[in-house]
């Protein structure tokens, strides 16, 4: 029972921190161009030519 309220009580004061501290912007990044690399990662041929 003391195990059970400990972790209420540390997801809670989590929660409030994140939500103070705005973490989640790591996550809100503008999409990436495509370089020959990341295409190949990805499955897409760089070497034909898009029409």
């Amino acid at each position: 029972m003391k195990i059970l309220i400990s972790l209420i009580c540390v997801a809670t004061i989590a929660i409030i921190l994140s939500r103070r501290l705005r973490l989640s912007t790591r996550y809100e990044r503008a999409p990436r161009n495509l370089t020959q690399w990341n295409a190949l990662d990805k499955g897409i041929d760089p070497t034909e030519e898009k029409q």
